[in-house]
């Protein structure tokens, strides 16, 4: 089963974007809950066959501390 891997950060205006790794697929969504929808959705669209894939979120959160 192919896995698909998508890098998730939070927008600067507001919500999630999930950028595909080696696979050109992109999607936002305001809520974590969404962006799963839209990220299957985007890759069901991308791939016009029927073949079953896993999907991956890299969720990466940015923090800045000051010291």
């Amino acid at each position: 089963m192919e896995e698909i891997i998508f890098m998730v950060e939070e927008s600067p205006e507001s919500g999630f974007i999930a950028k595909g790794l080696g696979v050109s697929i992109y999607t936002e969504a305001e809520t974590i809950e969404e962006l799963r929808i839209a990220v299957k959705e985007a890759v069901n669209c991308h791939f016009s066959d029927d073949k079953r894939r896993i999907i991956r979120l890299h969720i990466v959160r940015e923090e800045v501390i000051a010291a």
